[in-house]
């Protein structure tokens, strides 16, 4: 059975993914086996396993593999393997996040944009725009048009999927996917204060 080669200084990464994916999990914006986390080293990137549980990831779950090229260890990336590529190669990004924030994924469904109303969110994310809308696709169908998005937002969603979120930083990338989850929780509470007292007026 195919082994992956050791990833150097796989130690002080593997702490970073951990700490990442242990956040992602504890706060809801992963389910047990979804999301994926990956790095970028030169021309590889180091991502997670396919199937891999992000609140518990172990050595065995990061596979280093090529950006341009598949080898022995493509197998075992990631579904979400030619997402992170693509971005890889068309922005600046060193790190990516992606998630299932679960208010964010809801207000995919109608809205076109999320336009945060708070300030934090207003002021590091502004906007960010919701792919596919209307489309029966896979994220890899969209992921060319994923990449090009991160070049003008930090994080981007993807209708009735999830979010994917760019930095040089994995912990970066993290705090985008979670104020756009805050984000999207205020968002999704003032429709329903709102929807209530007009109902009480009536």
């Amino acid at each position: 059975m195919f082994q992956p080669k050791a990833i150097p200084g796989v130690d002080e990464m593997l702490g970073q993914f951990r700490e990442v994916g242990h956040d992602l999990f504890t706060q809801g914006l992963v389910s047990c086996q979804s999301g994926n986390l990956s790095v970028r080293i030169g021309e590889q990137l180091v991502i997670t396993h396919r199937g891999s549980t992000l609140g518990s990831i172990a050595q065995a779950d990061l596979v280093e593999t090529g950006i341009e090229r598949n080898d022995r260890a493509t197998p075992l990336a990631s579904t979400e393997l030619a997402v992170h590529r693509s971005i890889y190669r068309k922005t600046p990004a060193l790190a990516v996040v992606h998630a299932h924030p679960p208010y964010s994924v809801a207000l995919s469904f109608v809205e076109e944009e999320i336009v945060p109303v708070d300030l934090e969110g207003q002021s590091l994310l502004s906007r960010v725009p919701v792919l596919g809308k209307g489309m029966a696709l896979k994220p890899a169908d969209l992921a060319d048009e994923i990449a090009e998005g991160l070049l003008r937002h930090k994080v981007v969603l993807v209708h009735s999927h999830g979010s994917f979120a760019a930095s040089q930083l994995l912990e970066e990338a993290y705090y985008y996917t979670s104020l756009l989850e805050q984000s999207c929780r205020l968002i999704y509470l003032l429709k329903m204060l709102r929807a209530s007292s007009g109902n009480g007026e009536g």
